[in-house]
């Protein structure tokens, strides 16, 4: 490494967000820009630790070359930590802003000191790409004639179109709805991730020779099996959409809804200019969020930019301990209580911590017009006794939290299966896609799967992961043979 000796000099210092009172005004990034000089002295903190826990197993999916870049960018050369970085990541905008980053959670200085600030250098490094003109188009010098379909246009369904695309092969992507994306358009806030970096994106990967077919909804307005029968091989890339449901009383009440419903519409109203007939409005509403998650957090920033009157954030699960418990060493994924960026803002604008931990909801409470009024409530606490973790409820702790707008972000149960039902594809009993990870043939000859809908919701680094690893297989089926590289492999294409 450039400074052998950087992880004892100099702390850790991450690229910090715009103020927090400050950006709930808009729907701008929430990220600052950081200084050439600030980012060689993080990446000077790279150890040269011998085994870069950082992009094994436990930390990046893609097995990214992070010590590598981490030097290069210590060393001035930028140019060549951008091409380190395409080697293993298609989309290192997408996850140097969404992602979250378990390679830091994986980094040996982290057993001691704060970790490198990966995701910062990562990110810096595809925006110096892109504002220097070296991020262009990838068309192949030659076709194979064959073509390949992929439905759905998430990371996963991109990053196989990327490489396939590359390997030579004519590829045309199904969305059905109106811009290409998929979460990484509508499911993302724009405050994470600016649709315009989305875009920028599609647009390279158009000049390069793929084919994007919008409002195809395969299975309803588009007949899959004729997709089948014109494609030499189909990927099915369509995401883990079927949202976990709340069924207790009074569910049925008007201005409950899922977190998606409330996301996509905002995001619509933002680059439509103009509010559609589903738009979700929380201007001056008292907005509960069920969940604690990402979903559940882009919710509340969400709902704070809109101008809510109050925002409460409900959580199943007990609080995170402050440091890594006993049963989560490193290099596991440290679970530990994050204050994420919508939690800091609710905190600059109404004074106090929005989240509540430990908490069920019992049922929603009519205003007397069919529209609810509040949440009811009852604290609980989780015993292990030797097994799995039950839930109790303590007596005398029956709460109501007003209520005017009530969104469920508790995750996703798995994909839609209208497509795998046309196409006669098996499902697992997680009901999702049946597809080996390596191989990803789905039951159907000819028909693979990749992403969310394979593995279950998961983060946009393995949805890269799997698009990779797709691509392969699928060149490997078409061709016996393949150049692509395996799924964190930096040698060929």
């Amino acid at each position: 490494m450039g400074k052998h000796t950087g992880f004892m000099e100099y702390p850790r210092k991450a690229v910090p967000y715009r103020d927090a009172k400050e950006r709930i005004g808009d729907f701008e990034e929430i990220f600052t820009p950081a200084s050439e000089e600030h980012l060689r002295i993080q990446g000077a903190r790279c150890m040269d630790c011998g085994v870069p826990f950082c992009q094994s197993a436990n930390g990046c999916p893609i097995d990214n070359l992070i010590p590598e870049w981490n030097d290069l960018v210590y060393n001035g050369r930028w140019r060549e930590a951008l091409d380190r970085l395409h080697r293993t990541n298609n989309f290192p905008e997408f996850t140097g802003r969404a992602c979250p980053a378990p390679c830091e959670g994986a980094c040996v200085l982290g057993i001691t000191d704060p970790p490198v600030t990966i995701k910062n250098i990562e990110n810096a490094i595809i925006e110096r790409g892109w504002a220097e003109g070296w991020v262009k188009p990838s068309r192949p010098k030659e076709r194979t004639g064959k073509r390949v379909a992929i439905i759905g246009s998430g990371p996963a369904g991109l990053a196989a179109a990327d490489q396939l695309n590359k390997a030579g092969h004519s590829v045309t992507v199904y969305e059905r709805a109106d811009r290409i994306g998929g979460l990484l358009m509508y499911g993302i806030p724009n405050m994470k991730l600016d649709k315009r970096v989305v875009d920028r994106r599609v647009d390279l990967l158009r000049e390069s020779g793929i084919e994007f077919v919008t409002n195809a909804d395969v299975g309803r307005n588009v007949d899959p099996k004729e997709i089948a029968s014109k494609f030499d091989a189909v990927l099915l890339a369509t995401g883990a959409t079927r949202p976990r449901d709340l069924p207790i009383p009074g569910r049925e009440l008007a201005g409950i809804h899922f977190a998606m419903e409330f996301l996509t519409a905002n995001t619509k109203r933002l680059l439509d200019g103009r509010a559609e007939r589903d738009f979700i409005d929380a201007k001056d509403k008292n907005v509960l969020v069920i969940g604690g998650g990402d979903t559940g957090a882009d919710c509340i920033g969400t709902a704070l930019r809109h101008g809510c009157r109050s925002v409460i954030n409900l959580e199943l699960l007990d609080a995170p301990p402050p440091t890594r418990a006993p049963d989560n060493p490193w290099p596991l994924w440290p679970k530990i209580l994050r204050t994420d960026y919508a939690h800091e803002e609710a905190i600059a604008k109404f004074g106090a911590d929005p989240r509540n931990y430990a908490i069920v909801s019992k049922r929603f409470i009519d205003d007397g017009s069919g529209r609810v009024r509040a949440v009811e409530t009852q604290r609980i606490e989780w015993r292990t006794n030797g097994g799995r973790p039950q839930m109790k409820e303590i007596e005398g702790t029956l709460q109501e939290f007003d209520a005017d707008l009530v969104l469920l972000a508790m995750g996703f149960v798995g994909p839609e299966s209208y497509v795998a039902e046309a196409l006669g594809v098996e499902l697992d009993e997680r009901t999702n896609y049946r597809a080996a990870h390596g191989d990803f043939r789905t039951s159907v000859p000819g028909v693979f799967a990749a992403g969310d809908c394979r593995r279950g919701q998961s983060l946009v680094v393995w949805a890269i992961n799997e698009g990779r690893g797709a691509a392969r297989a699928i060149d490997l089926y078409l061709r016996g043979t393949t150049r692509l590289p395996a799924p964190g492999i930096s040698l060929g294409v």
